[in-house]
């Protein structure tokens, strides 16, 4: 039975125009939160089971839906964990190219984050800012694919297509640009009093909470806790480029933003040197099993187009066995699990979603705090709705 000294409303569901659908069922004591319960499934789209209906080269395409915002990272964790499965080598010249372009997902998820987290608060210029630096790197992904976000860009075994001529020119444009951006966005908020005000000291999660909750990526790092996994189990050419791990103090919201500040300052950093060290072969492996034949020989031989069909239409099948296989996303740790029964279409593909886990946190963060301070904490777990119900 509700405490009669409380009441009970609902936030949200918000519209699906906004961050996504979630509703929050917030119990108060005047506008003092005593407890917060998130409620999801609105958005559920049932892509682990659309995956499970086609194969494994088919469902790649779905992964790009479920955190519509890092649709790179989404690509990576799935085709990784099936090269895992299947012990496919994938050619350096393929990891550098997923590497650069990880990491610039990495920079565009953060740079929505900001944009709209502010936003929330009230500094409503922050979004076209934002939105003015995303939108280069948007025009990578439809520069290498064709497609401005759900590029599906990466396979299994390397990448759908080499890197155009003038990759690198436009790569070191973003390197060279960006940072004078990040300064511009710190002189807007970082000192900012009523930024600092409705961020310092709330939504404090300490180490040991946060570790306890499962907490990753910049949420577990803002409470101090330095856990990454391109360095704890480097993945990909991770072990090849420096960088550093940047962490909070507090855990509040000002921390979880000054770390996803600083971590794009550091995606940049490994751009920067993967870019000038993308080495010359293959950009896909040459098991014919597994990839299709080069596409001038598909245009003239028509063996080699009946090839293409066959693995395009009819797949590949992995042996029989599951794996799981996780990288660091920008919202965390996104994990892929595949069970397969050696035949074309996975039986059973799960992901470990950040967002669902992070949001699983939001009463710790928020208990105890006013009402408007909810808004800032959400915002400060930058979750992703699709990737939540998936």
């Amino acid at each position: 039975m509700a405490d009669p000294k409380t009441m009970t409303i609902n936030m949200g569901p918000q519209h699906p125009a906004t961050h996504g659908v979630l509703r929050i069922l917030l119990e108060l004591d005047g506008e003092t939160v005593v407890g917060a319960k998130p409620i999801i499934g609105y958005l559920h789209t049932g892509i682990e089971k659309n995956m499970e209906a086609k194969t494994y080269t088919q469902a790649l395409t779905m992964t790009d839906r479920m955190d519509y915002l890092a649709p790179m990272s989404n690509n990576l964790v799935y085709v990784g964990a099936i090269e895992k499965l299947m012990e496919i080598e994938v050619p350096p010249r393929a990891e550098y190219v997923r590497v650069i372009m990880t990491e610039l997902t990495r920079v565009a998820s953060h740079l929505v984050w900001l944009g709209t987290h502010a936003t929330d608060i009230g500094a409503m210029s922050m979004l076209l800012y934002c939105f003015r630096e995303r939108e280069k790197i948007i025009q990578m992904y439809e520069f290498v694919s064709g497609v401005r976000m759900m590029s599906s860009y990466f396979r299994v075994g390397g990448i759908a297509k080499d890197i155009p001529a003038g990759f690198d020119v436009r790569v070191k444009e973003i390197l060279n640009t960006f940072p004078a951006k990040f300064k511009e966005y710190e002189g807007l908020l970082t000192e900012n009093r009523i930024w600092r005000n409705r961020t310092i000291g709330v939504g404090v999660v300490s180490a040991e909470e946060a570790v306890s909750s499962g907490l990753s990526g910049p949420n577990l790092r803002g409470s101090g806790v330095a856990w990454d996994l391109r360095k704890a189990n480097p993945y990909s050419y991770y072990d090849k480029f420096e960088f550093d791990i940047p962490t909070g103090i507090n855990g509040d919201v000002y921390d979880r933003y000054k770390v996803r500040l600083n971590e794009m300052r550091q995606s940049l950093r490994i751009v920067s040197q993967a870019v000038e060290g993308i080495p010359e072969g293959p950009f896909i492996t040459a098991d014919r099993k597994i990839a299709p034949p080069p596409k001038p020989e598909v245009l003239q031989g028509m063996e080699q187009l009946i090839h293409q069909f066959k693995i395009f239409v009819h797949g590949f099948c992995p042996p029989e066995g599951d794996v799981y296989f996780a990288i660091e996303s920008p919202k965390g740790e996104i994990g892929c699990y595949i069970v397969s029964d050696g035949t074309k279409k996975p039986y059973r593909v799960h992901f470990r979603p950040p967002s669902f886990v992070n949001i699983s946190a939001l009463n710790k963060l928020v208990a105890g705090r006013m009402v408007a301070d909810v808004i800032a904490c959400v915002g400060s777990l930058d979750i992703v709705l699709g990737e939540i119900d998936r």
